[in-house]
């Protein structure tokens, strides 16, 4: 069975990547616990886009879906909306969302959402390498 690949396309203004960046490292290492996980990247743009790639890699769909429904999936992406938006103000998260909700969105602080829009990649791996020793 192959793997499964999930990309989150964050669209994020400049002035709000820091902030985007900040969200995910408080979040270190919620992930790599999850049964079935493979890979997590926060891909930066260079090349004068303002789209953010969240790459995760995983077992198998099952795996993934079973982390989007864990409690830490849950208590990740709620500390993240608390320290974005403060009591109450709770967006949802992923799939079928409309644009400004999901990774890294809210509003607090005064600053807005940091992303404007997100959409969910998904792929199956087809063939992979790795570095000859």
């Amino acid at each position: 069975m192959p793997s499964v690949v999930k990309i989150n396309v964050l669209t994020v203004p400049a002035e709000m990547r820091e902030q985007l960046e900040q969200r995910f490292a408080n979040r270190a290492g919620m992930v790599e616990s999850a049964d079935g996980f493979e890979w997590f990247e926060l891909l930066r743009p260079v090349d004068g886009t303002d789209q953010y790639l969240v790459y995760t890699r995983w077992r198998s769909e099952e795996d993934f879906q079973r982390w989007q429904e864990s409690q830490a999936f849950q208590r990740g992406h709620a500390q993240a909306r608390a320290e974005a938006q403060g009591p109450g103000q709770g967006h949802g998260h992923g799939q079928g969302q409309e644009p400004g909700q999901g990774h890294g969105q809210g509003h607090g602080h005064g600053q807005g959402p940091t992303a404007s829009g997100s959409q969910l990649w998904s792929f199956e791996v087809v063939q992979s390498a790795t570095p000859k020793s």
